[in-house]
């Protein structure tokens, strides 16, 4: 009998949610994605010194946002010698309202994977579900520019991304689970919300099945995941990004796996077709009280992360 990480990959794509290079060995993904808070965790193991020495003895005299990208693509190169497939790297967050600005750093990301003969095909810029940053992808995706749409919490997200023609978007299970089981406190059943009915869940069979009822070819990859019983529940969604600690729970336990995600699913499931501008995309946004909170809270997160990562390069160069 398969193990459920082997019955999963029958179904999904699997891709490794972390910076170390070991565990992604060890799964065998087919991508990779990192976040600021992965590549700040990673640097600061003993394993990584050499990468981050080598990446700041490159780095003399540039401003410090030059610095972290050179690093994360050093991640990235070196991430893309163990996995077949792509790796997203990510655009700084205190970028994620300022539309320009995202397209210039990912233009920036892209020149320096470049430089270290890696094709702009096998990376992914990751970008905040904001309206700037999918206004950002939308031009990056005609310039040929790959994008992964993440921090994304609601249908009227991804709907906008699909619009914006983004090449992947990253919904956040675990994320939108915390915030509901928050909200209940001690009413919150655990078992009424597992598998299908889990809050998570059903937020990325909603994006699923209007996905693939309205022939949208934007991908669609769950992350954030609390636990195994989150992901086997979506399995069949086009990818999976899952942490370490998850992929070696699912490679320990033997059993079989059908698919719940299927366009049987899709088409006795799909939402109704949503007319979006921007403004009716703000205010949509606005009344989801859960992706506006857990949009503003990632966002927050993420930069202070990148700011720890600034201060330890700066400490580092200096």
């Amino acid at each position: 009998m398969p193990t459920l990480l082997e019955a999963l990959k029958q179904t999904t794509t699997v891709v490794a949610d972390t910076g170390d290079f070991e565990g992604m060995k060890r799964f065998s993904p087919t991508d990779a994605t990192t976040n600021p808070s992965l590549i700040l965790k990673a640097v600061q193991l003993p394993a990584y010194q050499t990468l981050l020495d080598q990446s700041t003895a490159q780095s003399k005299g540039l401003p410090i946002d030059q610095v972290v990208d050179r690093l994360l693509v050093a991640f990235g190169t070196e991430i893309l010698k163990i996995v077949p497939g792509r790796v997203s790297t990510e655009v700084d967050a205190r970028l994620s309202f300022d539309t320009q600005a995202t397209i210039d750093r990912a233009r920036r990301i892209i020149a320096l994977y470049h430089e270290q003969g890696i094709d702009k095909s096998r990376v992914l810029i990751k970008i905040a579900s904001t309206w700037e940053g999918i206004e950002a992808a939308r031009v990056l995706q005609r310039e040929g520019i790959a994008c992964n749409l993440t921090l994304l919490f609601s249908l009227v997200q991804a709907v906008a991304c699909a619009n914006a023609k983004v090449q992947l978007i990253s919904p956040f299970v675990g994320r939108i689970y915390d915030w509901h089981k928050q909200q209940a406190s001690s009413q919150w059943d655990e078992a009424a919300n597992a598998g299908a009915n889990d809050p998570g869940v059903a937020s990325v069979s909603r994006i699923y099945a209007y996905y693939k009822t309205h022939g949208i070819a934007t991908e669609i990859m769950g992350a954030s995941f609390r636990n195994t019983g989150q992901i086997l529940a979506l399995a069949g969604c086009d990818l999976l990004t899952i942490s370490p600690e998850l992929l070696a729970e699912l490679d320990a336990t033997q059993g079989e796996l059908a698919a719940r995600l299927t366009p049987a699913f899709a088409k006795a499931n799909a939402p109704e077709t949503l007319e979006l501008t921007e403004s009716t995309f703000r205010f949509l946004l606005n009344e989801d009280a859960m992706a506006t909170d857990k949009l503003a809270q990632g966002i927050r997160a993420f930069v202070a992360d990148a700011q720890k990562l600034d201060s330890l390069l700066g400490a580092r160069m200096s």
